[in-house]
């Protein structure tokens, strides 16, 4: 009786060991849901891009709109019949314009 019952135990654990830890035992199918989930995601990312890219793909044929104002943005494009302007950027918004130094040789303008 007792080697009957210590034989059925050692079946048992081998059992368990294959159902917990083989090639294809729980842990190792949680594993692979876990990698299905982070692929899956990965796709939905790549396929919003991909729609992106189509979406721009299409606005570059359909018309010259796209294009002109892909190349203002990316090139500087300006029309012939357009003036541009660059306004200089300050780093603090609030501190007044510095007055620019007068070259050597000119006389400075008395500040108030």
């Amino acid at each position: 009786m007792r080697l009957a019952t210590l034989v059925l135990l050692i079946v048992l654990a081998v059992l368990q060991y294959t159902l917990w830890l083989g090639k294809g035992g729980w842990l190792r199918i949680w594993s692979l849901e876990r990698d299905i989930a982070a692929q899956a995601e990965k796709q939905r990312q790549l396929r919003e891009s991909n729609a992106v890219g189509h979406a721009d793909v299409e606005d570059l044929r359909s018309g010259l709109g796209a294009v002109e104002e892909r190349a203002r943005r990316e090139i500087g494009m300006v029309r012939r019949d357009e003036t541009f302007f660059l306004y200089p950027q300050r780093s603090d918004r609030s501190a007044p314009a510095k007055t620019p130094s007068p070259l050597p040789g000119q006389p400075r303008e008395p500040t108030p």
